[in-house]
């Protein structure tokens, strides 16, 4: 006697079964997967650059005020130098000097000194020294988020700033000079 399973009786439930048992796997993607694979891409990859492109201008204000920080420290120094020979008089000349020429090493993006510069005159990311206005210039290169200031170029013109004081215990009126700043001859911005 012969026993038959139910599948050899129905040969279309024979179909039915191994077609849900061991689907068909499809070759490929379909056009609108492909479409929504691109558009998530595309959206990821412009969210990225524009980090990017922040993120290169923060790296760029961060050298500019590493140089300026490195500026300060050797005007300090020589304040204290002129101090400490008896020069007071020479520490108003300090004013009109160029910074660049104290530091041990200029740096390699200080393009030199011009007489009434102008942003064109030195190319982006670069220092240099204004003979006329006696400003140290840093000319931005990457502005995307830097607001200009009063004058709509994107540079930023620093100063020697000398401090004074009122002179206390003389009863005089004057002022006693009690240190020197190198800083932005305006406020700068650049956005977060």
């Amino acid at each position: 006697m012969r026993i038959e399973r139910a599948n050899d009786m129905h040969p279309a439930a024979d179909l039915t079964q191994s077609s849900i048992l061991y689907p068909q796997s499809s070759k490929g993607f379909t056009l609108i997967e492909l479409a929504i694979v691109v558009c998530i891409v595309g959206v990821l990859a412009a969210a990225l650059l524009t980090r990017v492109w922040f993120y290169q201008d923060q790296a760029e204000k961060a050298a500019m005020e590493q140089v300026a920080g490195a500026l300060q420290s050797s005007l300090t120094m020589k304040y204290a130098r002129l101090l400490t020979r008896g020069k007071q008089a020479d520490i108003k000349a300090l004013v009109a000097e160029n910074p660049m020429k104290w530091l041990a090493k200029v740096p390699p993006n200080y393009a030199g000194e011009y007489y009434d510069m102008s942003p064109r005159t030195v190319a982006p990311g670069n220092w240099a020294f204004d003979l006329k206005t006696r400003q140290l210039i840093y000319v931005v290169d990457r502005g995307d988020y830097f607001k200009p200031g009063k004058d709509g170029k994107k540079w930023v013109r620093f100063h020697v700033n000398l401090l004074y004081e009122s002179a206390e215990g003389t009863g005089a009126s004057g002022k006693e000079l009690v240190g020197v700043l190198f800083e932005p001859t305006e406020p700068y911005r650049w956005f977060d």
